[in-house]
C-alpha cells in the first residue's frame, strides 16, 4: 500500500477519521474526541489513491511537541502506516524553531509500538476517556 503524509488545513476530514477510529470504535465520547485543541495544532493527513486512511496532530508547548489523536482505520492496520504517521510527525517537529522533544499518551495496548519509534515509558498508568494510556516522550 502506498500512501502520502501530509499537513493539511483539512479538520472535517480529520475529524471524520476520528470518529469512526476513536468514538465508532473505541467508545470515546465526543465531548472528550474533541477537546476544543485542533485549532493551537497542527494536523497531518495520510492518504492513499486520494483516500484519507489516518491522521495525527501535534500541539507544541515550548520545547516540547505534543503528538495525539493519532489514527488509522482498520483496513490500513498493519501495513507500517501508523509508524511512518508518527516518523512524519517526529519530521515536522523537528522542523519547529526550539522544539526538541516529542511526548505523547500511548494506549497501553501501544506501548511497544512506540518503544519501536524510540520513545520510553515514563509516570504511572492513567485514565484518558476510560482507556488506560501512559505517557511516552523521546529526543529529537
Amino acid at each position: 500500500m502506498k500512501w502520502t503524509i501530509s499537513q493539511t488545513d483539512d479538520l472535517a476530514t480529520c475529524h471524520d477519521l476520528r470518529r469512526i477510529v476513536f468514538i465508532e470504535e473505541q467508545g470515546v465520547s465526543a465531548a472528550d474526541e474533541r477537546d476544543g485543541r485542533d485549532g493551537d495544532a497542527l494536523h497531518l493527513l495520510a492518504t492513499s489513491n486520494g483516500q484519507p486512511l489516518g491522521c495525527a496532530r501535534i500541539l507544541l508547548d515550548g520545547a516540547v511537541a505534543k503528538i495525539g489523536r493519532v489514527c488509522v482505520l482498520q483496513e490500513a492496520r498493519g501495513t507500517g502506516l501508523g509508524a511512518a504517521i508518527i516518523l512524519a510527525c517526529l519530521d515536522v517537529a523537528r522542523a519547529q524553531p526550539g522544539v526538541t522533544k516529542a511526548k505523547l499518551g500511548a494506549q497501553t495496548h501501544a506501548l511497544s509500538f512506540y518503544e519501536k519509534l524510540g520513545f520510553t515509558a515514563f509516570g504511572p498508568v492513567y485514565d484518558d476517556a476510560g482507556i488506560p494510556h501512559r505517557d511516552m516522550e523521546r529526543a529529537l
